[in-house]
């Protein structure tokens, strides 16, 4: 055929049809990452087009990718978020010098992107130099979160606070951080007055509250403020006074002692408050003090109690007044009685987390069972995020929470000793989790746990087809059970695993599943060095990183990471950290 009557596709005829300007604005609507990288891919044109009008930007992992490779393929990006360690991090389980150091990608945004203006970090190392780089490299720089971090002292946030003059968001959440003095807070500069979100609700030192309190005032669109628990009730007055326009409150401590005057300003500040709709903090809280939020609490949508040990009888007293809520974390202190109030009280509640209050107390404080649970489910029909800490739990309860809420989406259940049967049946609880995939089709997260042979496996590979994200402990038979879920759950993203008896055959089977993958986490199993060796000589573009631990025999692979990257393996990785 001539190629000069070469006849074009529909596709590109139609694609071709939209200029690259008006291509380019549609794309800038769509704010989901994984809709415009789909969207990325449907020809050349749009390719293009999604480069030029993408702003922000999600890494999910930091090695999956270097900076560069970012910076070529996104030349006007202004907003990064970017997560390091792997999640095991969180409970020590990772060295910690493992990695994940953010400042080689500043000194390439600072030279790509200096107009950069909003930066995410998530479990990465931040020491103040990489903060102090940060606050003098990029003028229009506006909002930075660290959530998890470590490495940087209150020097690091002194520095931002010191030279970002634009800055908006300064939201600094439970992290390893070398909390020298509360100053840091001073070195705002009195004229600064655009800050809309100020979190410091983790750090432990105290503040010089007159700072805090001429900062709060002139912040006129302050929306978020998030303070220690250092900050008394009668300080909060204080700042609630200066800021009514306050949408998320992260009070400080509710122990203190109130007179009658006190107690009445603290109670009319809040009422005040008439656009709150988040509230957290109250560390200490006492149920002497929980009125003064009640008439504060019928617009809340979301309530943090994971600070606040409340048990059962005065978490049902508050909840009375929140019938808006949408989202609730709480201790387990509250017992079953407090999760019967949530049922209840709580009609359009969408995402209930349970955290334990001492998960180390084996003195028979049970906290809250499968009636609690139960409870929540008969009341909240439109639940479908749960995150559930508890010690006693049965296969009947599951099936019974799953069919009174079929959509859920995310379901965490942690049953905290490992091994645990239904402690009513002695079976295990592979019927459990079987009802949960089976029933609930929107299903994108799992976290099993308890006694579990490879059934619950088996029920996962076949009947979850929309799952992402698998966390397994202390759990199945063989390697039978892993084989299944690699080979059964074709949209699985990311797979933690520790301490299973799943081997060399667990963590082969998935040779064809890994590159579409974003991680693989596997320690305390049977994986030996060879089979970690074989992985990554079938599969070079993968990095297979062994975590080697003292006294270890060179035979066992201790803790091993699996992920895709498209740069390589790493440079920095520590002696204690082998790349296969």
């Amino acid at each position: 055929m001539d190629s000069k009557r070469k006849r074009e596709s529909p596709e590109s005829n139609r694609s071709a049809m939209f200029p690259d300007e008006v291509l380019e604005r549609v794309l800038s609507l769509i704010e989901s990452h994984k809709d415009r990288s789909s969207l990325s891919l449907v020809c050349k044109d749009w390719y293009h087009a999604e480069r030029w009008s993408r702003t922000r930007v999600f890494i999910g992992n930091c090695y999956s990718v270097s900076p560069e490779i970012v910076a070529r393929r996104f030349p006007k990006i202004k907003s990064v978020t970017l997560k390091g360690k792997p999640r095991f991090s969180d409970f020590n389980l990772v060295p910690e010098n493992w990695g994940a150091d953010v400042h080689s990608w500043l000194v390439v945004f600072a030279s790509e992107y200096p107009f950069l203006e909003e930066l995410r970090l998530k479990r990465m190392t931040v020491c103040d130099e990489s903060l102090e780089f940060l606050a003098l490299n990029f003028p229009n720089f506006m909002g930075l979160s660290l959530l998890s971090c470590d490495g940087f002292s209150t020097d690091g946030l002194a520095a931002i606070a010191k030279h970002c003059k634009n800055l908006t968001e300064l939201d600094i959440q439970d992290n390893g951080i070398d909390d020298r003095s509360g100053g840091w807070l001073s070195c705002f500069p009195e004229t600064f007055t655009s800050l809309e979100v100020l979190n410091f609700g983790t750090l432990n030192s105290d503040v010089t509250f007159d700072t805090l309190e001429r900062l709060v005032a002139r912040c006129k669109s302050l929306k978020v403020l998030k303070v220690n628990k250092n900050i008394s009730l009668e300080q909060l007055q204080k700042l609630l006074v200066c800021a009514p326009q306050l949408t998320e409150v992260g009070t400080g401590s509710f122990l203190q002692e109130l007179t009658p005057s006190q107690y009445s300003n603290i109670e009319i500040a809040f009422s005040n408050c008439k656009n709150l709709h988040s509230l957290s903090g109250l560390w200490e809280v006492t149920a002497l003090y929980l009125p003064v939020l009640f008439s504060a609490s019928i617009n809340l949508t979301f309530l943090n109690l994971s600070y606040a040990a409340l048990q059962g009888d005065d978490l049902a007293e508050l909840l009375v007044h929140c019938q808006h809520l949408r989202r609730l974390w709480v201790l387990d202190t509250v017992g079953d009685l407090g999760l019967e109030a949530v049922g209840s009280s709580c009609p359009l509640l969408e995402e209930l987390r349970v955290f334990p209050d001492n998960p180390f107390d084996d003195e028979g404080n049970h906290g809250v069972t499968e009636a609690g649970f139960v409870a929540v489910s008969n009341g909240c029909p439109r639940l479908h995020y749960v995150l559930y800490f508890c010690r006693l739990m049965t296969n009947a309860a599951v099936a019974t929470v799953v069919k009174n809420c079929p959509d859920f989406t995310h379901f965490r259940l942690c049953i905290m000793t490992p091994g645990q049967p239904d402690y009513r049946t002695n079976e295990p609880m592979d019927e459990a989790f079987g009802a949960v995939v089976k029933t609930c089709k929107k299903l994108q997260r799992l976290s099993v746990s308890g006694l579990l042979t490879d059934l619950t496996f088996e029920y996962i590979g076949m009947y979850a087809k929309t799952l992402e994200t698998l966390s397994v402990a202390f759990a199945g038979s063989s390697d039978r059970g892993m084989e299944c879920v690699l080979k059964g759950c074709p949209k699985l993203r990311k797979l933690e695993i520790r301490d299973c008896p799943f081997g060399n055959a667990a963590l082969l089977s998935g040779l064809e599943k890994y590159e579409s993958m974003r991680s693989l986490w596997m320690s305390a199993c049977n994986v030996t060095m060879n089979g970690c060796r074989l992985l990554a000589r079938e599969m070079p573009r993968l990095n297979v990183e062994v975590m080697k631990e003292d006294g270890s025999d060179g035979i066992q692979a201790d803790k091993v990471y699996v992920y895709r990257s498209v740069a390589g393996p790493r440079r920095d990785a520590p002696p204690s950290v082998l790349t296969l």
